[in-house]
């Protein structure tokens, strides 16, 4: 009796173990209670007919779709796609910027953490605004150059002593730099991945502006953020991000990519899963708090996604703003109604603040790519099948 009365506990308790971790499991895989579209006022058609499309490769080659609003999972869908035989048909360099290679391209090495490429940019300016919120940087006026003094440049030019942290942010540093074909091998970012000393590359390149007066965008300048931030923090920022966002929101897997000189790549270098973008997304909608903490200051998510730059192009039709490294696709009255961060092959974080709503969607579309993009999923396709 007294065996069996064991073995019957010690089954109770294997059963509430397996139970909790169950739930454990369960909610890591989802920070938000999962709903139907209709309950959140989507029409739960748009949400079928935007999978059936992916599914059929309307979008080319994506990875996942996830979409939360009013604090509700209203979608989150995973696809299948054969990295490795696709990539037989390219290099087999097996490289951190080989962006063909399957062990680094979309995921990390066979993990969950999908590459963010330039939606590193916008997570970068989120712990540059932590940094200024702990007075450890004394705000976007300070010039840059005093805090990269050890680096030799050939060629000096005095407009690159006027050099801002707005400036860096807002991609109006002043640096020449041409990012606009990344299948050039004259590409100012392809030449910047293949040297091994990136902060030197950067700042001796020429100066063709004077700082702040001309967009330009510049993974370079992205670059030098992560430096300042280590020069102001005493801190790299792969540990500054864990000990001041990760470990708050409970993000707990990432993979950041080290550069031949030692530093952290801040223009494209950092690998989350998809749902835990989703929560800097969820974050930034929140104002910078997370369950009753300030992560980050309301001020600073203001700023940053508000549209300082008002339109980038102003010779395109569409009116397109930039931030501190966010895109502002929709504004009016310097008014922000949706923010972007944007990634190299389609990875995009929309957050709609009218609406109240989160569009996370990883993509790996770097060949033909432009007319593969997801990119207006959100305002051409969910919008108009919302109610406020």
């Amino acid at each position: 009796m007294y065996h069996f009365k064991t073995i019957f506990f010690c089954l109770i308790l294997l059963a509430e173990y397996s139970y909790s971790q169950s739930v454990s499991d369960k909610n890591k895989e989802s920070y938000w209670p999962k709903v139907s579209p209709k309950s959140v006022g989507v029409n739960p058609l748009v949400i079928d007919s935007i999978h059936h499309d992916i599914k059929n490769g309307k979008y080319g080659l994506i990875n996942q779709f996830v979409m939360i609003r009013n604090g509700k999972l209203v979608a989150d869908y995973s696809y299948k796609n054969d990295y490795k035989t696709i990539s037989k048909k390219y290099d087999t360099i097996n490289h951190q910027y080989n962006y063909d290679h399957p062990d680094w391209y979309p995921y990390y090495k066979n993990t969950n953490l999908h590459t963010l490429q330039s939606v590193t940019k916008s997570i970068t300016s989120a712990l540059i605004g932590i940094a200024i919120d702990e007075k450890l940087i004394s705000g976007t006026d300070l010039k840059i150059m005093k805090y990269l003094s050890e680096y030799k440049i050939e060629n000096n030019d005095s407009r690159r002593e006027a050099i801002t942290l707005k400036d860096l942010l807002t991609m109006r540093s002043g640096i020449e730099w041409d990012e606009n074909n990344y299948e050039d091998a004259q590409n100012s970012c392809v030449l910047l991945e293949a040297d091994n000393e990136w902060i030197s590359f950067v700042l001796n390149q020429p100066m063709d502006a004077i700082p702040g007066t001309i967009f330009e965008y510049n993974s370079g300048a992205s670059v030098l953020l992560g430096k300042l931030l280590r020069a102001c923090t005493g801190k790299r920022i792969d540990a500054y991000a864990e000990e001041k966002l990760f470990k708050p929101l409970g993000i707990t897997n990432y993979y950041w990519k080290i550069t031949p000189d030692g530093e952290i790549d801040t223009e494209g270098g950092l690998y989350l899963s998809t749902t835990d973008l989703a929560k800097i997304g969820y974050l930034f909608l929140q104002k910078g708090k997370w369950e009753g903490e300030q992560i980050i200051s309301e001020s600073w998510i203001s700023e940053s996604t508000s549209p300082i730059v008002e339109d980038i192009n102003p010779k395109n039709n569409r009116k397109i703003g930039y931030g501190y490294q966010w895109w502002i696709p929709k504004h009016a009255k310097n008014t922000t109604e949706i923010f972007n961060g944007n990634g190299y092959g389609g990875q995009y974080i929309m957050v709609d603040l009218k609406y109240n709503m989160i569009v996370v969607i990883n993509s790996w579309n770097i060949h033909g790519r432009s007319e593969k993009s997801a990119w207006k999923i959100l305002e051409k396709r969910i919008l108009p099948n919302t109610k406020l």
